[in-house]
């Protein structure tokens, strides 16, 4: 069994939003994967400028100087850098329109592009296993969501996750409760009573859920 050492987790929040449901789950993950003796760090993506994949293929160019990795300069690329080098990544994101949020998919397609390998396989550059965990956020609830057809893209996901990194996993955190004062907002679609009511009987056992994953991903690197 490996050792613990300086091992580095590093959460993304891909929320604008700092202190609310994704970014409150991300740092009970962090205190999970903390309580097992790893390092943590919380990113929030929207304090950061750049963009998504532009196709410039030079991480799939033959014996270039950024084969395998992001080539485009801006503030992403020390977080790559650092994403390469942690031991396990968490990636949170509240879903808009049914996906996760842009700021979100541009970090992904940044993060993983760079190690696909365009063979039959479709094999991954990276040079060794690492967990990753990511924790989704939503005002539907699970019925709506099951309904919707969300999970398939999820899984999509989590599957690519798992193909560049070797291991990845999900939490689904629905039915979220979303203001302070619900007054003020045009929200007749929602139950106000219910939604309060989940957040004070519910969301305490999806943070719970999220700090048993981020326990779970450092343990995972652990033992291989």
């Amino acid at each position: 069994m490996g050792e613990v050492g300086n091992m580095e987790v590093i959460a993304f929040n891909g929320s604008p939003r700092k202190d609310w449901n994704t970014a409150t789950l991300l740092r009970h993950a962090l205190q999970g994967a903390a309580s097992q003796g790893a390092d943590t760090k919380l990113i929030h993506l929207y304090d950061y400028n750049y963009k998504g994949c532009v196709s410039c293929f030079c991480c799939k160019l033959k014996n270039g100087d950024s084969y395998g990795r992001c080539a485009a300069n801006d503030d992403l690329r020390p977080l790559l850098e650092e994403a390469a080098e942690c031991a396990a990544i968490l990636v949170g994101s509240p879903i808009y329109f049914g996906s996760i949020t842009g700021m979100t998919k541009s970090f992904l397609e940044r993060l993983m592009f760079p190690y696909l390998v365009y063979d039959s396989d479709h094999s991954s550059l990276f040079r060794r296993k690492m967990s990753t965990g990511f924790i989704y956020t939503m005002g539907a609830n699970q019925s709506r969501m099951q309904s919707s057809g969300y999970q398939q893209s999820f899984q999509l996901m989590e599957g690519v996750l798992r193909r560049m990194f070797g291991a990845s996993e999900s939490l689904f955190v629905t039915d979220t409760y979303q203001f302070e004062d619900y007054a003020k907002y045009e929200i007749s679609a929602f139950d106000i009573a219910g939604k309060k009511k989940r957040r004070q009987e519910v969301f305490p056992n999806d943070c719970k859920l999220a700090f048993e994953m981020g326990a779970r991903v450092v343990r995972q690197n652990v033992s291989k």
